[in-house]
């Protein structure tokens, strides 16, 4: 377990890193590609020539013998869901961050713009079941509760999966909500397809995003010679000889085939998603994600 000293230094600096981002660059982004997607009921008029027939009333339309229309005012308020994977494999990083920090920053980043917005901000921690849910709320000091879990939680499960906790959005949050699902996406091949299913019914509900965070040597081993190696999700450890280009092809080969298994899932029920590497720039990745909104 970490010093509570040591998280409160991290949670500061994360803090003023993305505070600033969220500030100079995210919160404009953040309003026109999310802003006017909660919508609410607000009065029945007279059809004019020109309005959109799909908002007909029909009741009242058939009580008062005249076409009328339902007339809809762009919420106040919405409500930011960071789903947030914490299983075994963000522990991975190459580099000088692991996925599961540079998961922790952009989920900073997006309160923070949230917050900007005056919208309320939950997290739910998932690994292959719900690990923590913290309820949507406003304010800084929520948000701050929020970076400072996500520093120090440690989960129950190593595993990923995520069917449970999509299974859990649905049943447990009733509004309408705008929902990043920050993760690896490396799930098991096996429950494809009951995860297009279950994040079908999500996406339906929901506005879902997918932000996948992956290390470049997820994707390609390095030339380095013999090296054991081990699944942080399973435990399970083996020699690999990554001075064959045979061995090297074939695992790269495998994580494309996953990657793009999961791509034509989120097209085919229609979830914008970004790729983002732990050794780039996230800020330009995400930037693209929202003005493709």
């Amino acid at each position: 377990m970490k010093e509570t000293s040591d998280i409160l230094k991290q949670v500061r600096k994360i803090e003023i890193k993305t505070r600033g981002l969220s500030n100079d660059i995210f919160a404009g982004h953040y309003h026109s590609a999310f802003r006017g997607r909660g919508v609410s009921f607000s009065e029945v008029r007279e059809y004019r020539v020109g309005d959109d027939v799909r908002d007909i009333d029909w009741n009242v339309t058939a009580r008062m013998r005249k076409p009328h229309i339902k007339i809809y005012e762009e919420e106040r308020e919405l409500t930011m869901m960071l789903m947030v994977d914490v299983s075994g494999s963000g522990a991975f990083g190459s580099g000088d961050k692991t996925k599961r920090a540079v998961m922790t920053e952009i989920a900073a980043v997006l309160a923070f713009s949230a917050a900007q917005n005056n919208d309320k901000v939950g997290c739910l921690l998932f690994s292959d079941r719900v690990e923590k849910f913290i309820p949507p709320k406003k304010g800084r000091s929520h948000i701050l509760r929020i970076i400072s879990t996500l520093l120090e939680f440690e989960p129950e499960s190593k595993a990923t999966s995520l069917v449970v906790p999509l299974e859990y959005l649905t049943a447990v949050l009733k509004k309408r909500s705008t929902t990043f699902v920050l993760s690896d996406f490396d799930t098991p091949a096996s429950e494809d397809e009951r995860l297009s299913k279950v994040l079908g019914i999500a996406s339906g509900k929901h506005d879902i995003v997918g932000i996948k965070v992956y290390d470049p040597r997820d994707a390609e081993l390095p030339d380095v010679g013999l090296v054991e190696m081990e699944d942080l999700e399973s435990g399970r450890r083996m020699f690999v000889d990554t001075s064959s280009r045979a061995a090297r092809e074939h695992y790269a080969a495998q994580w494309n085939a996953r990657h793009e298994a999961m791509d034509k899932i989120l097209a085919r029920v229609r979830v914008d998603h970004a790729d983002v590497t732990t050794e780039e720039d996230y800020v330009k990745e995400l930037i693209k994600l929202f003005k493709r909104r």
